[in-house]
């Protein structure tokens, strides 16, 4: 069993060079036929690994190619608008990786002629990538001796050692980040790298492991001594509070009103109705702080007519805070059915729907115009991680 940054015994020579046989003979028998493995080109490359971050294979595959179809070049990612990339970025969340991507295409033809640096330490300079993500870079499109470490790979190498910690504290970091090093061969690294994270993906799972068809079951010493269930060793749950927030659509002539969000604020720089959470109790009282914090954020005063129409109950993991800022930032009056050429969250497009929903379902007077602004907001139940920092934050 290892417990600190040194390989336990078994972890020898002859161990080392049955793994990688094994593992790169399963993985030209069993690798998917992935989009973004089709080339080595690096950008194609960058561009699955910031995608793929926190997000599952299946869902990515799309916008992998939705995003290359509109910037078939990093030169062309770099001179998109920051906008245009938001838009197609729509639906996959973490929007943060979205506008890192956009800088580091940017800082890429800057400063290397529109080629990726082949090193990791350069590539780490680089807006949005990691250790991992530089590793996965420099050992898939250009074959250099790099070692990777992410959620598959940290589950395999915590299983391969029997590794009982958190593998996700300072000390069992040190020790996978070591194994992985020592496991690479000296030839084939893009492949040997790929087999490891498809080994995790696909055979060793974080439930029901399928030790019994994996090529390096009797490697294996967590599955030597039966302790699938307990290794790797799960981390802190997260404690979640309820709040309550509000989405207010204001409304004149058929239009509505969005605003881009802010830097810092989540969601930044995506367009989205005044949102906020709501603080009061009572309905004269929510109508007061619905209509005061509507016109901090976008400037306007609205609130003539006042509505509250259809709650429901979500989970959000984001922590969802709005920061109280003095600047207004961009509102703008805009026709419904073309708040969709706008960089929008996938919660945007939802409380739409439920506006569109509702209007839907009242009988109108179809000769009525609302010349001034009238006000109606969504309210909505959150359950909230009780934490101070983002998920935003966490990715590397």
């Amino acid at each position: 069993m290892a417990t600190d940054c040194t390989l336990p015994d078994a972890i020898d020579t002859r161990w080392k060079r049955q793994f990688r046989q094994r593992l790169l003979k399963w993985y030209a028998k069993h690798q998917r036929d992935l989009p973004w493995r089709k080339s080595k080109n690096p950008y194609r490359v960058w561009l699955s690994e910031i995608m793929l971050q926190q997000t599952q294979v299946e869902t990515v595959k799309p916008y992998f190619q939705r995003f290359l179809k509109a910037f078939p070049t990093v030169k062309k990612l770099a001179a998109a608008d920051e906008q245009e990339v938001l838009r197609l970025w729509e639906g996959l969340g973490y929007y943060r990786r979205a506008r890192q991507l956009h800088a580091a295409a940017q800082q890429v033809v800057s400063e290397f002629g529109g080629r990726f640096p082949d090193d990791v330490a350069a590539l780490q300079l680089l807006p949005g990538i990691g250790r991992y993500t530089a590793g996965a870079i420099a050992s898939i499109a250009f074959d250099r001796r790099a070692p990777i470490l992410e959620a598959n790979t940290i589950r395999l190498f915590s299983r391969l050692l029997a590794y009982r910690e958190d593998p996700t504290k300072a000390a069992g970091q040190r020790l996978l980040w070591h194994a992985a090093e020592q496991v690479l061969p000296r030839k084939q690294i893009a492949p040997f790298n790929q087999a490891l994270m498809e080994l995790g993906s696909l055979v060793c799972k974080p439930a029901n492991p399928r030790c019994d068809v994996c090529p390096v079951a009797t490697l294996c010493a967590t599955n030597e001594l039966g302790l699938q269930k307990s290794i790797p060793a799960a981390g802190k749950k997260v404690k979640f509070t309820d709040i309550a927030e509000a989405a207010v659509v204001v409304r004149k002539n058929g239009k509505v009103l969005l605003r881009q969000c802010a830097e810092g604020e989540r969601w930044a720089g995506l367009w989205d109705f005044p949102r906020f959470e709501i603080e009061s109790e009572g309905p004269l009282f929510v109508r007061d702080e619905l209509i005061a914090k509507v016109q901090q954020q976008t400037g306007i005063r609205a609130g003539r007519t006042l509505e509250n129409h259809q709650a429901r109950r979500h989970p959000l993991s984001h922590h969802a805070r709005l920061l109280r800022s003095r600047v207004r930032f961009r509102p703008s009056l805009v026709d419904p059915n073309q708040a969709g050429s706008l960089g929008t969250h996938a919660r945007t497009h939802r409380t739409a729907a439920q506006y569109h929903r509702k209007e839907n379902c009242e009988t109108r007077n179809p000769s009525m115009k609302v010349s001034s602004l009238s006000m109606e907001y969504l309210a909505f139940e959150y359950a909230q991680a009780a934490t101070a920092s983002t998920i935003d934050n966490a990715i590397g």
